[in-house]
This record gives structure tokens, C-alpha cells and sequence, in this order.
């Protein structure tokens, strides 16, 4: 079986919990740069990663790389690449994103027009025709430029692997589902754990640690752009990983995942997407404010994404949102808490003082992760 040298593109400042879950899946790391990790892998394996990956945005095919500070230099790097080994005569192919740092190529629409041209022509000589009907399955491709270094590579899952499918309904400004993920396995909570989300909104950090609970693959019930790729991988590929996905998952698991929301709406929103998620027998949602934050347990966790002030009328209310959760949070014995904010006062509102601040870019959002861990349980004597 053919190896290839496989992308997986990650939020910022979280490629550390991406390579330790490709590592799990058993695969060889070819390198780690910011954003993305490099890993090899046949077809099985990117339908695996496909499936099984938490906290990737995507799974990329490296068709090449090559050195270009020219137009012309791009148009010959692209064209040298033998694009007819990947894409049938009939494929529908097209640069989907152009993305340049520090390169003197930048602007991704030229990068894209001229790329294309190059694609086209090298078909041209590979297939002896003059004409692309363009009629069959797509193979959307991205270009990255990093110093002059241009790496091409083939999107093989569409739309990014954080829509696992059961989010139908949002709040304003919903955490995305493979950000969450990220951020629960940054901290040291297990199923066994309890976990309270105070700011639930559409119910993404509980979803997210039930699945994890449930060993639920993410992509399990979701399609992929390469599914249409028999040439590169087989049918039997995607359905053998689907298997091993469905034999994983554990529907007897115990929990103790509740969410909370001021708004009676974004309630009825978790409990719904829950459902769909295939979950809703291990969360409780419930109305409920922040002030009213407790629980008769110890060593519990707070995960959660408290209001940024995205609009100016919200802003005035942020100092008592988060001094409410700091009062709320001290007064838990034996908890830890983990927030992800845009809010730089919200330590001193808060009152209090991270063990650990993580800067983490959402989007173009500088944000940060404050970690507040508690004790470790005591661990029960064996008779």
C-alpha cells in the first residue's frame, strides 16, 4: 500500500495535543510546525484520521513542495508535480485556499489563478487532450507559502472536521467543536470526573467530553471529500474504519457532564444537539446563572467559555459575570477550572491568579486559556 505524507492542519498553540492523538492512532510524525503536524500514512489512514482526529481542522494529501519567489518560479514548481497520478481526466479540480507567511508571493488569488493554469497545462501533457470537462468527483487542493516554500497538498475532507454533524442550532459565538476538544484534553479530567460548563451555550464542552467518555469518533457519522476518491482510497478503507469506529464506542459509560445557561433557548438548543450527537443520556442541561454555580462534590472541573463582551452593550457586564465565577469557583471544595477568554481583566475580576496561561488563537482571536487546577483526589486504600 502507498504511503503518503500526510497534513493536519490545528489551531495555534495547540499542536502538541494533535501530535499526541495522531501518535495514539500509530502513526510516524514527520515534522511539527506552527499550526499543522506532518505525519505518514497509507489510505487506511486517512480515512482513520479522518474519522477518529478531535482536534484537527482538516487532513491533507502533500502532492509536493517547492521553492518559488516568482510567478513564474510557482508556475513551474506546480507544473512539475505530476498531477495526473492524483486527479482523474474527468476530476473537478481548483485551488480552494491560498495561504502565504513571510513569502514575496501573497496574494492568494494570483497564487490561485496561476496555479491553476499550471494544473492544467501539466494535465494537458499527461492526459494528451486539450479540454477538461470537469464533470467528475472534486479534488479541492491547498497551497501553503512559508518563506518562499510552497507545499501543495489535496483537501481530502471538505467541510472542516470541527462540523462532527450534530450541531444544528449555535449560540452567538460558538466555541468550535474541535477547539473544545482541544482544550478538555489540555486538562486532567476523565470520564469518571465530574464537569460542569456554567456558559454551556449550544452545549459544545459537554458534547465534546461525552463523546470523549463514550469513545465516540468524531467523524463517525459524517462525509469526507476523498470518500469519492476510490483510486487513492478504497471504499473498503472508509467502511473498515467506520467499524473499528462503531466497535470503540461504549453506550453504558457513567457521567456526571452538566451544562448550564442563563437562557432558556440555548438550553433547548444543548438538549437538541446532544440528542443528535447521541449523548443526551450523559448530560444534564438546565437553566441556571452563573451565580448559582455548586455542587455537593468534590474534585469536580469547571470547563468552560465565559462571554468575551464581543459587542459593546455586553462589555459593562463582564466585571460581574466573572466576579460571580470566581466567588462561585473558590467556593467549590477541591475543584479545578479551566477557561478559554478574550477578556484580559477577567484574573483580576475574577481575583484570582492562574497557575497557567496559555495563549491560544481562535480564528484570528487572541484568546487565553487560564488554568486553575486543584488537588488530585485521594486515592482509595485496597482492603
Amino acid at each position: 500500500m502507498k504511503t503518503y505524507e500526510l497534513i493536519a492542519p490545528c489551531h495555534f498553540g495547540l499542536e502538541a495535543v494533535l501530535k499526541r492523538e495522531i501518535s495514539d492512532l500509530g502513526y510516524e510524525i514527520v515534522k511539527v510546525e506552527d499550526g499543522r503536524i506532518t505525519f505518514r500514512g497509507d489510505a487506511g489512514a486517512v480515512c482513520r484520521a479522518n474519522i477518529f482526529l478531535r482536534t484537527a481542522e482538516r487532513v491533507l494529501i502533500k502532492v509536493g513542495s517547492f521553492h518559488a519567489e516568482t510567478f513564474e518560479g510557482l508556475f513551474q514548481g506546480t507544473k512539475s508535480l505530476p498531477w495526473e497520478e492524483w486527479l482523474p481526466e474527468d476530476g473537478k479540480f481548483w485551488v480552494t485556499k491560498a495561504a502565504s507567511i513571510k513569502s514575496k508571493l501573497f496574494s492568494p488569488s494570483d497564487i490561485q489563478s496561476v496555479m491553476k493554469k499550471a494544473m492544467v497545462e501539466r494535465m494537458r501533457a499527461g492526459y494528451h487532450t486539450g479540454y477538461f470537462p470537469e464533470s467528475g468527483e472534486s479534488f479541492p487542493v491547498r497551497v501553503f507559502l512559508m518563506k518562499d516554500e510552497v507545499t501543495v497538498a489535496l483537501d481530502t475532507t471538505g467541510d472542516s472536521l470541527h462540523k462532527r454533524g450534530y450541531r444544528r442550532l449555535t449560540a452567538k459565538a460558538p466555541i468550535a467543536e474541535n477547539l473544545a476538544a482541544a482544550l478538555i484534553k489540555l486538562t486532567p479530567w476523565r470520564d469518571e470526573r465530574i464537569l460542569v460548563d456554567p456558559f454551556c451555550g449550544s452545549g459544545t464542552f459537554p458534547i465534546e467530553a461525552a463523546m470523549m467518555a463514550a469513545h465516540m469518533a468524531p467523524g463517525m457519522n459524517r462525509s469526507f471529500t476523498a470518500q469519492a476518491w476510490t483510486h487513492l482510497t478504497p471504499e473498503s478503507k472508509w467502511k473498515a474504519a467506520r467499524e473499528e469506529a462503531k466497535e470503540l464506542v461504549r453506550k453504558d459509560v457513567c457521567t456526571d457532564i452538566q451544562g448550564y445557561d442563563i437562557d432558556e433557548r440555548m438550553v433547548a438548543v444543548s438538549k437538541e444537539n446532544a440528542r443528535l450527537a447521541g449523548v443526551e443520556h450523559m448530560i444534564h442541561f438546565q437553566r441556571r446563572d452563573v451565580s448559582e454555580l455548586s455542587h455537593s462534590k468534590k474534585y469536580g472541573f469547571i470547563i468552560t467559555n465565559p462571554p468575551y463582551g464581543e459587542r459593546v452593550e455586553e462589555k459593562e457586564n463582564l466585571p460581574g459575570i466573572y466576579k460571580a465565577l470566581g466567588e462561585r469557583f473558590e467556593a467549590l471544595d477541591s475543584w479545578s477550572m479551566y477557561i478559554i477568554t478574550a477578556y484580559e481583566s477577567a484574573e483580576n475580576v475574577m481575583g484570582l491568579k492562574a497557575a497557567k496561561n496559555r495563549k491560544i488563537y481562535n480564528g484570528m482571536m487572541k484568546t487565553y486559556f487560564y488554568q486553575f487546577p486543584g488537588p488530585k483526589p485521594e486515592r482509595r486504600s485496597v482492603p
